[in-house]
């Protein structure tokens, strides 16, 4: 199959260059680095490990996302399969060929990378994550009838399907939203079991008390409105 790998990056340059480097190029086409206004070298470190770089000045990882999706719309040759994952190296880019073995093997149309059933390093979900993410998967379950552990960023799903979902959020909503519309749609998901550890550097998001309120706070107001 086709792959193609979107990664939002904002402020990443000490770690883009290992998310890159360890994803199997065996299994990949490109590797789309999206880079959020960086001030840094991210773009840079990101195009000496061969992936191809965007630049979105809109901020927000939803838009960075969507500024990726925009891309691969547009190739001559669609991938069949996109896989999202985070650009700061918590996520283990070697696992993405178990990540997308369901998709290939024609079981399913999306996969969650669940960093509640995989192994994970110690405090690399703080207790505001463990939490949120807690409730936010009760929610789907009440409201959308989908049971999941997890809104982790790892994530595969078909390119075909991903349109079909008009994915909309600019920011901390994305993952939410797409795991709510493709319940919605009844679309075929499974979680399998992924690595999690310390980031490289300061989360832009859980690390301040401002930023995870922001985060919890939109993802149950998307987890809502399209009940």
């Amino acid at each position: 199959m086709i792959i193609d790998v979107v990664i939002p990056a904002f402020n990443e340059a000490e770690s883009i260059g290992k998310v890159v480097r360890d994803i199997p190029s065996a299994k990949v086409r490109n590797v789309i680095v999206v880079d959020n206004n960086s001030t840094d070298g991210t773009a840079k470190n990101a195009k000496l490990e061969g992936a191809v770089v965007l630049r979105q000045t809109i901020q927000g990882y939803g838009a960075s996302c969507l500024k990726g999706m925009e891309f691969l719309d547009k190739l001559d040759v669609k991938p069949e399969v996109v896989v999202f994952l985070d650009g700061d190296y918590s996520d283990y880019p070697e696992e993405l060929s178990m990540l997308v073995s369901p998709i290939e093997n024609d079981q399913v149309d999306m996969v969650i990378g669940s960093r509640v059933l995989g192994q994970r390093e110690k405090n690399s979900l703080t207790p505001q994550q463990l939490v949120g993410n807690w409730i936010a998967v009760k929610m789907l379950r009440l409201f959308y009838g989908y049971s999941f552990t997890d809104l982790g960023p790892f994530r595969a799903i078909r390119f075909d399907k991903l349109l079909q979902l008009e994915m909309s959020d600019m920011n901390y909503g994305w993952t939410a939203e797409m795991q709510v519309k493709a319940a919605k749609k009844r679309l075929r998901c499974v979680e399998v079991p992924v690595s999690y550890r310390v980031r490289i550097g300061r989360s832009k998001v859980s690390g301040t008390l401002k930023g995870s309120v922001l985060a919890g706070y939109k993802i149950i107001l998307t987890l809502l409105r399209y009940v």
